[in-house]
């Protein structure tokens, strides 16, 4: 068979096709979501990762969560597995220069307020500078306690999982203190209820 460029376009165009459907399929679909099918999606973007500095086990789902203990914006060190010890957890990594991050803000802000102090606990994980939060802080507030990291390839969100540094990068921890479920990029409107479920 005589290989053109038609027939290569054409090839192109269909997997490509192929590759919308199937994105389109498995981000709308919830069962892709969980368990063994959000290990592999989180696994094939970490495949590209550069290697964790040594000494450094990133976290992965079923993991127990690293022990991570930053500053406040007060100053004041938040250990964040004795702080919220039997209590669900969504940790969001974030920057103030981080557009996407800038964007889902109000909506962990209303989640964080729909579920109280008995529901899951949202905190934010900022990797920026004490300056730049409270400047930030100071024209969009929320309400949620904010922990302080600087960027690097041991930060506290590697330790998460998130080798590939790409912010906004969330982490569920269940009540028993392992990762249920990491997430890649900014949540859409209404999607943190569902994922947190």
């Amino acid at each position: 068979m005589k290989v053109t460029t038609p027939r290569i376009l054409a090839v192109a165009l269909v997997a490509g096709g192929l590759g919308l459907l199937a994105s389109l399929w498995f981000n709308g679909n919830p069962l892709w979501r969980t368990g063994p099918g959000e290990r592999a999606l989180h696994a094939a973007v970490n495949a590209t990762a550069p290697a964790p500095p040594e000494g450094v086990t990133p976290a992965g789902i079923g993991d127990r969560m690293p022990a991570i203990a930053l500053p406040g914006l007060d100053g004041k060190i938040v250990d964040l597995a004795a702080n919220y010890r039997g209590k669900r957890l969504l940790i969001n990594v974030w920057a103030s220069w981080c557009g996407p991050c800038i964007e889902e803000m109000p909506e962990l802000q209303r989640f964080a307020t729909s579920q109280g102090t008995e529901g899951v606990q949202v905190v934010g994980l900022a990797l920026d500078t004490h300056d730049g939060v409270t400047d930030f802080l100071n024209r969009v507030p929320v309400s949620y306690p904010i922990v302080l990291d600087t960027p690097g390839p041991a930060d506290a969100s590697v330790w998460l999982g998130n080798t590939k540094g790409v912010l906004p990068y969330t982490v569920l921890v269940g009540a028993d203190g392992r990762i249920e479920r990491q997430k890649i990029g900014p949540f859409e409107h209404g999607e943190i209820s569902g994922w947190a479920d």
